[in-house]
């Protein structure tokens, strides 16, 4: 299975008074992850502009060890599973100077009618994409 992998330098917004990153920055951490994903793989002018969002419809991070101010972090993203109308993005953080694991974790996205609210067949070009980088077992 192919991951996508960027990085991100910690910023001092990104934590809190002891210079630590605040829990709920790992899921921006995810989301810059998948918005750079998406760069990669000439999306972005797609997504957004279309009637097919992609919403959210459930959230996990497990934290690991902590990340802190001025960390180089690489965020690796994986498609962990693909069904007709939902997409399942793994994560994983690692500290890029000691390759420690800071945190794993996924969400899941619905395609979405954005008119309607309903949920919606993944667009074909989207899939056709995203497959690449998920199992062949986990394709559904």
């Amino acid at each position: 299975m192919q991951s996508f992998k960027t990085l991100y330098r910690v910023s001092w917004v990104d934590t809190d008074a002891a210079q630590i990153v605040h829990f709920s920055n790992f899921f921006r951490f995810f989301e810059r992850a998948e918005e750079e994903f998406y760069e990669h793989m000439g999306l972005t002018d797609w997504l957004g502009v279309k009637d097919v969002i992609l919403p959210r419809v459930e959230a996990f991070c497990q934290y690991r060890k902590p990340a802190r101010f001025n960390d180089l972090l690489e965020i690796e993203l994986t498609v962990e599973e693909l069904k007709e109308k939902s997409v399942r993005y793994g994560f994983k953080i690692y500290n890029k100077k000691t390759a420690e694991l800071l945190a794993n974790g996924y969400v899941v996205a619905v395609a979405v009618d954005r008119h309607t609210l309903k949920a919606v067949p993944i667009p074909q070009e989207i899939v056709e994409k995203l497959k690449t980088y998920c199992p062949l077992d986990k394709t559904k």
